[in-house]
């Protein structure tokens, strides 16, 4: 089986990809692991501990893909306003989406309900998909990539994107470098119900041991429900996934200094190890990277998918433009123009949330002094915060046509 264009990992960034495509007039092979089904979604169902922050610039690209009609349609929760604040100081801030004139600051939606919204466009479109098609084998066969797959079916294309994930099998068998490390932390999340309501707010405090974020959720109009992130030591994190759900809870409610009241309800947890990773390269001959193939970063601002909705939304635009002008896609030249556009911002954003995470970790008082001041001054300053909001939006730098307003 030969496409022009093969795309490995039908996940949310390799789905945007496939469907940003589709009118290329290319041959399009999208493969992935899984069945490819698309859910029946119950709303009644609970919620999915997996959720992303979508920015207001993904929105813009699942719209022009034609998927946010099946996301909108299931559940999402906007929210307009963050509150953030260091749990061993006096230092907060507070965003709100009215301060750059806009309605709100992003939406958490659950992994899989945006999942399901890009598959039901991709069941109704002329891109090929290939479900159930695990990666065994790849190699270059002259100009091409030959892929071989656990149940021995042959691939061939001459231009692949890696977007499966992380643990990228296609990175990992073209021997593309990374640079990474351990934060030694680990993210238990999972959903809980509290006594107050959210108020459409993002909240998140830094404790000593990481950062604990509470992410709103909508359930039947009701703002008692939340996603939680809490980020702290394995050998806490091993204690805290020990507890009863009761003991969790009034942990969770400590932690949080009752914010929200009391915690009635937590479903079941998950407990994901925290590592920074990212590639040396995007591209090679023939081959990119993309999402969290090419780039792993802190949890701490939920902004990993929006990274790879705008990778997808860039190498889309690349590739088309090189099409029309009849150059060899697989040309690295060609695929350069990707890496140069999207990885300074990726860098960029990455050792800021490094920065940021480091600080709100460190003990010395100097540092607590200046994390505490560095809070009260933004928040005093309508101007540097606005900057933040516009950054949270995804609405800054080089925007792909998809993102535009």
């Amino acid at each position: 089986m030969r496409a022009d264009l093969l795309i490995v990992g039908a996940g949310m960034v390799g789905s945007a990809l496939a469907l940003a495509l589709q009118h290329s007039g290319l041959e399009i092979l999208l493969i992935d692991g899984s069945p490819l089904s698309v859910q029946r979604f119950d709303d009644e169902a609970p919620f999915e501990p997996r959720v992303s922050a979508l920015s207001a610039a993904s929105q813009r690209i699942l719209e022009r893909l034609g998927a946010w009609q099946g996301i909108s349609g299931r559940r999402l929760s906007p929210y307009s306003d963050m509150h953030v604040w260091d749990g061993s100081g006096t230092g907060q801030i507070h965003f709100s989406a009215a301060s750059v004139h806009a309605e709100v600051l992003g939406h958490i939606v659950e992994n899989r309900v945006v999942q399901d919204g890009l598959l039901e466009r991709l069941h109704d479109s002329e891109i090929g998909l290939l479900p159930n098609a695990r990666l065994e084998r790849m190699r270059r066969s002259g100009d091409e990539w030959l892929l071989t797959l656990a149940d021995g079916r042959n691939l061939r294309a001459p231009l692949v994107i890696a977007a499966d994930g992380a643990n990228s099998a296609v990175r990992r068998l073209t021997g593309c470098e990374t640079r990474e490390w351990d934060y030694l932390h680990h993210a238990i999340v999972t959903s809980v119900q509290c006594d107050k309501p959210h108020l459409a707010t993002a909240w998140q405090r830094f404790t000593d041991e990481g950062p604990l974020a509470f992410l709103p959720l909508l359930r039947d109009g009701r703002q008692d429900w939340c996603s939680i992130v809490w980020s702290t030591t394995p050998e806490q994190s091993a204690r805290l996934m020990a507890l009863p759900d009761s003991e969790f809870c009034a942990e969770l409610e400590r932690a949080f200094e009752r914010r929200l009241g009391s915690v009635l309800h937590a479903d079941p947890r998950l407990c994901v190890p925290l590592r920074q990773r990212h590639a040396k390269r995007y591209v090679a001959e023939g081959l990119a990277l993309i999402g969290d193939a090419a780039h792993t970063i802190h949890p701490l601002a939920g902004q990993g998918v929006n990274l790879g909705f705008l990778d997808a939304a860039v190498l889309a635009e690349v590739l088309q433009h090189a099409h029309e002008r009849g150059e060899r896609l697989a040309d690295v030249r060609v695929l350069s123009r990707f890496e140069r556009r999207r990885m300074p911002h990726n860098l960029a954003l990455m050792a800021a949330m490094e920065g940021f995470e480091r600080l709100f970790q460190a003990d010395p008082l100097p540092l607590r002094w200046l994390r505490n001041s560095g809070l009260k001054w933004v928040e005093q300053m309508p101007e540097a915060k606005a900057v933040f909001v516009r950054q949270a939006l995804g609405l800054s730098g080089d925007l792909p046509d998809l993102a535009r307003a």
